[in-house]
């Protein structure tokens, strides 16, 4: 009996794109690349093939940071992508390598007791004691393996791995080598390995990286979209993606609901309205991106299983609230001001009021 997967590696859901590029990329590839410089960016940004097929867009935003980002990974430099929380660099991180390598799974999750051994190599300890060091006993890391097959690694949320063990990347991206004295060896990088990190700027003070480690790498900052009308767009697309693979029963969202809660993100994100007349308090929260995908994917399902199946303000008031209420006192204060202020007095908007109002 096979089990359905929640969800598929990027290499694997969108495999027929992927074909469908190469077959008809005939620029020149950088070694151990699947697609060219130009083929992985229509990857990203989307496009239609000579064929009529269509690739959808992984990324919506400025197509110049998908070229720089891209055109890094094909030079001798890492790449980091920096920004605040849900400004898709795990999404983005994940379709370069799943475009690039053809696997996305080489990954490296940073946290505050993420050990060098994540990085570099382990053992296995059963075999060290009774072999000694040796090949077998050793446990690669997926950093070592990706230098052993010539693919794309990642890391994600660098600046919450320990600066000791961050700085265990210096002689690995300078060098393309990773010593291993116990054996006497040696790792030299297979060419198109490279490697991608992640790092939150909200992060800044946890652990730096040294000057050192940041010379090995050249930084895209993604940023928060820059227009209503383009994350509403961010949202619309994820949440049909999500609610396919959810096999939530209800119907798309309505773009003006969607329209409302990224709105209310963007406001008190910003601290000031849309029309940009009155001046707001804004909460503890990041509100990002990512999380306005939340609260509409949590009001479908809502509305799918308790409702008439179509989105109403009822169905996301209590994730609104949520999203933005992340301290109980302050936050709560930042939102109750909003609502009676801006919510309440916005034509269309008092059924949202209204439904707010009761969760809170």
């Amino acid at each position: 009996m096979t089990t359905a997967v929640l969800r598929q590696h990027a290499e694997t859901e969108y495999a027929h794109e992927l074909a469908a590029l190469a077959r008809f990329d005939e620029r020149p590839r950088p070694p151990g690349w699947r697609l060219s410089p130009q083929a992985v960016v229509t990857y990203l940004m989307g496009g239609t093939l000579e064929d009529g097929t269509e690739i959808t867009p992984k990324y919506i935003g400025e197509r110049r940071l998908m070229e720089v980002a891209v055109v890094t990974l094909a030079t001798d430099r890492a790449l980091l992508l920096l920004g605040v929380p849900g400004t898709a660099k795990s999404w983005v991180s994940e379709h370069l390598a799943a475009a690039i390598s053809g696997d996305s799974t080489l990954l490296v999750q940073g946290t505050a007791g993420t050990a060098e051994e994540a990085i570099r190599y382990g053992w296995n300890y059963a075999r060290l004691l009774s072999e000694g060091p040796s090949r077998a006993a050793l446990v690669e890391s997926p950093i070592l393996r990706a230098m052993n097959e010539g693919r794309i690694a990642r890391l994600e949320e660098l600046t919450r791995v320990p600066s000791d063990v961050q700085d265990t990347l210096i002689t690995l991206l300078s060098e393309k080598t990773l010593p291993i004295p116990e054996l006497n060896e040696e790792v030299q990088a297979v060419r198109g390995f490279n490697l991608i990190a992640t790092a939150n700027n909200r992060d800044r003070g946890v652990n730096e990286l040294s000057s050192a480690l940041k010379r090995r790498f050249n930084t895209v900052v993604l940023p928060v979209p820059d227009s209503l009308e383009r994350e509403v767009e961010i949202v619309l697309t994820r949440v049909e993606k999500l609610g396919r693979a959810l096999e939530i029963p209800a119907r798309p969202p309505a773009l003006e609901e969607v329209r409302r809660i990224v709105t209310v993100f963007r406001e008190l994100r910003a601290g000031l309205t849309e029309d940009g007349r009155s001046k707001l308090k804004s909460p503890s929260g990041t509100l990002s991106t990512a999380e306005a995908i939340s609260v509409v994917s949590h009001g479908l399902a809502l509305a799918a299983h308790f409702g008439d199946g179509e989105l109403h303000a009822a169905d996301v008031a209590a994730s609104l609230a949520g999203a933005v209420v992340k301290d109980p006192v302050q936050d709560r204060v930042v939102w109750l001001e909003y609502l009676e202020t801006v919510v309440k007095e916005r034509d269309g908007w008092r059924d949202l009021y209204r439904a707010c109002r009761e969760v809170s």
